[in-house]
């Protein structure tokens, strides 16, 4: 399961779950420069897929501490195809993948011990398992997890598979978060999910990017939504970034998804 790591710290993330809890979705510039903040993770010119089909190319982007940054895209364009090359789940054509400023070709497994965590679409859960045991599997623990979403305490003793999708994909974000993760990479968070509960998820994670420096990429469909916690985001089309821009370009956004949709752009 893939955002299963191995043992974080985890001194004071209780207390900072309440707060995170009722973090505020809406999301404003970062008031420093972020351009020269160190960033944990980066894709320099990734060329990835399946086979001999290439299904991104000369991607570059960088997630840096503190901020989300948010990956656009049309079904196809690329975005699971970039966050599996990031994670050296895919094996790439070329180009180079930086973790701490320096390349890494390391396993999941191994680059989740230095901190990088990530969330696929389907939560990754064991459903015959209880809600308490899947939480013991992140060893990130139980309460610093349900602190996230309070929620999840009524539902301990109830298996995994008996969650509706939203509780679901509670326990999988908050056993992730648990682990005190200094790059969280996440997988349509919002897929097949009310809205409510979608406003929930993204608020916990942009409060939990703020509070703890965590280094946050999501890819989503509900691109107004995400809009209201990136700092950054970029759009894929025809598996490249076509056009990037910071919290409040929404204009920008809307006119290089239209132009995506109708083939008249160029790559970045």
């Amino acid at each position: 399961m893939a955002d299963i790591v191995a043992e974080g710290e985890t001194d004071g993330t209780a207390s900072l779950g309440s707060d995170v809890s009722r973090g505020d979705a809406s999301r404003t510039p970062q008031s420093t420069s972020s351009d020269s903040a160190e960033s944990v993770l980066e894709l320099r010119e990734v060329t990835s897929g399946y086979g001999d089909l290439e299904a991104i190319r000369g991607v570059c982007l960088t997630i840096r501490p503190g901020e989300v940054t948010a990956l656009f895209g049309a079904n196809g364009a690329g975005k699971t195809t970039t966050l599996l090359a990031a994670v050296n789940m895919l094996p790439r054509k070329s180009g180079e993948v930086l973790l701490d400023g320096r390349p890494c070709r390391s396993s999941l497994h191994a680059m989740s011990r230095r901190g990088v965590m990530f969330v696929p679409c389907a939560p990754s859960i064991i459903k015959k398992l209880s809600v308490r045991d899947n939480l013991k599997l992140g060893r990130g623990g139980v309460d610093d997890a349900v602190a996230y979403f309070p929620e999840l305490e009524a539902l301990l003793r109830r298996p995994a598979g008996l969650l509706s999708g939203g509780e679901q994909q509670m326990l999988a974000l908050s056993r992730a978060l648990a682990t005190r993760p200094r790059a969280l990479l996440v997988d349509e968070l919002s897929l097949g999910l009310a809205p409510l509960i979608v406003d929930r998820l993204l608020a916990t994670l942009s409060a939990a990017s703020r509070a703890r420096g965590v280094a946050v990429l999501i890819v989503e469909q509900q691109a107004r939504r995400a809009l209201g916690v990136a700092d950054r985001w970029h759009l894929l089309a025809n598996g490249s970034i076509v056009e990037s821009g910071v919290a409040g370009d929404h204009a920008a956004l809307e006119a290089a998804y239209l132009a995506s949709m109708t083939g008249s752009v160029t790559t970045k």
